[in-house]
């Protein structure tokens, strides 16, 4: 064991009561490990289905990406950057993270009769990007918010199950050793001693007798 260990009764006593503690404990930690592990899977698709996502919108535009200079007074690209991203709250196996809920773009005013039909295809599509864009970085969060928790986690299960159970049991293995040994001495002392009493007392009988 790493530290010394005082082999008394006080001392068996805090060990019991710690291993009591942490053999009630670690099947909480170990559900929340497992929670966590199948929430972390399941945002992993998730990340990968945003990304994919994202992809595809990019792919939509791709064909608008070479003509937007051509276009006069009309900035594609600035009103397709959002005004705003609207989160939430979401709870899992205890763990908060953010969910994604709406995004707003600013309103756009430009004429219909001197811009080009395409236009308004090309900012539905660059809005559709940034929307993806959104989404997949709120996924990236829950999954990043998700796996630092299951890391805590996991190394706490790991603390209790390969150092703190084992420290413990074994604590209190020797001390109830060295306890069973004393206890051995006690009695062996006991009976010298009852021996020599009557010993001594068989010696002054004998003595009275002659």
């Amino acid at each position: 064991m790493a530290k010394k260990v005082k082999l008394t009764r006080p001392e068996l006593k805090r060990y019991r009561d710690q291993l009591t503690r942490f053999e009630r404990y670690l099947p909480m930690l170990k559900l929340k490990q497992q929670q966590l592990q199948i929430a972390v899977r399941d945002i992993a698709r998730q990340r990968k289905a945003a990304q994919q996502a994202l992809d595809v919108a990019r792919g939509q535009f791709e064909p608008y990406q070479a003509v937007l200079a051509d276009v006069a007074g009309v900035n594609v690209e600035q009103l397709a950057e959002p005004d705003e991203v609207r989160t939430g709250r979401a709870n899992i196996a205890g763990v908060n993270i953010p969910v994604f809920e709406d995004i707003s773009f600013p309103q756009a005013q430009y004429s219909l009769f001197a811009t080009p039909a395409w236009v308004d295809r090309a900012l539905l599509d660059l809005r559709q990007v940034s929307r993806r864009e959104s989404e997949l970085e709120i996924v990236k969060q829950q999954y990043s918010t998700l796996q630092d928790e299951l890391t805590k986690i996991s190394q706490r299960v790991n603390l209790f199950e390969k150092v703190k159970i084992p420290e413990a049991r074994e604590a209190i293995r020797l001390i109830r050793i060295k306890l069973g040994d004393e206890m051995a001495a006690g009695v062996c002392r006991a009976k010298i001693a009852k021996a020599k009493i009557a010993a001594t007392s068989g010696l002054q009988d004998w003595e009275e007798q002659a």
